[in-house]
């Protein structure tokens, strides 16, 4: 008797043969990079860095830049383009083609290029908070990274925490504060009934530690609400934690992989902007210094986070080791993480064997993979 397949198998069959198809040929694969969020620069550089390893034998690479002001443009030299900035080169006006049958882009001249699939290096809002992710799934275009409800949940950090909390993970104490940027000042009392200085202030949608600020008193805490009311109209403030910080990175859609974890060692008081894209503001230890059984809680609630949030492709969880005691506390997790020189994702996979190369065709694959799965759910009765 031969095997049955019902239409749920048999779409899975297809879209699988389909992905086997796209990754024994060239593929046209989108770079998205620019973007309308403070962290505009540091795309620029990811993208810089992650195109200079793409396999050109396996992709032909489409650039694919966002202004600051929003606009989608095709850069005529993606090279120039990454190391000047959009607003320095010639480029051409590009739309997103609504059309999940023939996905692509449309060009200058109204003619269709195709896509196969799209590697978005954007960072922080109007990119990784799952905006962009939910116009790649309307036009059906297959994209790395997380989708659309894991990206929005880990760029918004209150939601982020909340399904942290659901999920059992351990943090450090918080609380929220909304609408408050007219009259931060008004927010004081509250911040020091619930805690103790010092204390971290954070825009809730943001990253690269744009808008973040230690404060160690109240004048500075009045000052770091009023930066970060300047990032977003929700703001969290978080108890300090004395003690180490971590990073690990995750791989994987169904089953994640998680690497070797790392800890940073900022050279300022902790890991602000500067540290991190500044050459010898910091430095990593990979792998971090932990006992054995550290280290496996680190790997596995890199793990757990992952999968709290629902997320795919991959993403860097960071982490908090109270000093003393060692009781290990996730900090947050990234969707998009930094794919930069300095960054510590390709580091940490690079410590932990895989090559950034080798790093950056896996993740193609994780998508694809993952589009294949999506495309063989029913869309109708």
């Amino acid at each position: 008797m031969g095997l049955h397949f019902g239409p749920r198998e048999r779409a899975f069959l297809v879209a699988r043969r389909a992905w086997d198809d796209k990754l024994a040929s060239v593929m046209n694969l989108g770079l998205i990079f620019g973007g309308r969020s403070a962290e505009h620069e540091v795309s620029l550089v990811s993208a810089r860095c992650l195109s200079a390893v793409l396999d050109r034998t396996k992709y032909n690479v489409v650039p694919i830049g966002i202004t600051r002001e929003g606009t989608w443009v095709m850069p005529r030299d993606l090279d120039e383009a990454l190391a000047k900035g959009l607003v320095e080169v010639a480029s051409d006006p590009v739309v997103l083609a609504p059309d999940p049958v023939h996905p692509g882009l449309r060009v200058v001249d109204g003619q269709l290029l195709p896509l196969d699939v799209v590697f978005p290096v954007l960072h922080g809002p109007y990119g990784e908070d799952g905006t962009v992710q939910g116009l790649l799934e309307l036009a059906g275009v297959p994209y790395a990274g997380a989708g659309v409800a894991a990206s929005a949940v880990a760029m918004d950090k209150e939601l982020m925490k909340a399904v942290f909390k659901a999920a059992g993970l351990p943090q450090v104490d918080y609380l929220v504060l909304r609408d408050r940027g007219a009259a931060p000042q008004s927010c004081v009392a509250e911040v020091e009934d619930a805690l103790d200085y010092p204390m971290f202030v954070k825009p809730a949608n943001m990253g690269s530690s744009v808008g973040i600020t230690k404060a160690h008193d109240r004048d500075e805490l009045v000052e770091a609400l009023e930066v970060a009311f300047r990032y977003d109209r929700k703001v969290i403030v978080e108890a300090s934690c004395v003690g180490r910080e971590l990073e690990c990175a995750v791989l994987g859609n169904v089953t994640p992989e998680v690497s070797l974890p790392g800890e940073v060692v900022p050279a300022n008081e902790y890991y602000d902007y500067e540290a991190k894209y500044t050459e010898g503001k910091m430095r990593f230890a990979i792998p971090a210094p932990l006992s054995e059984a550290q280290r496996e809680e680190v790997r596995r609630l890199a793990a757990a986070a992952f999968t709290a949030i629902d997320c795919a492709g991959f993403a860097r969880v960071d982490f908090f080791i109270e000093e003393p005691g060692g009781r290990v506390l996730v900090n947050e997790i990234n969707t998009l993480p930094g794919l930069t020189e300095m960054s510590a994702f390709p580091k940490l996979w690079e410590a932990s064997g895989i090559p950034y190369a080798e790093l950056a065709d896996r993740i193609i694959a994780l998508a694809l993979e993952r589009h294949a799965a999506r495309a063989a759910l029913l869309t109708q009765r």
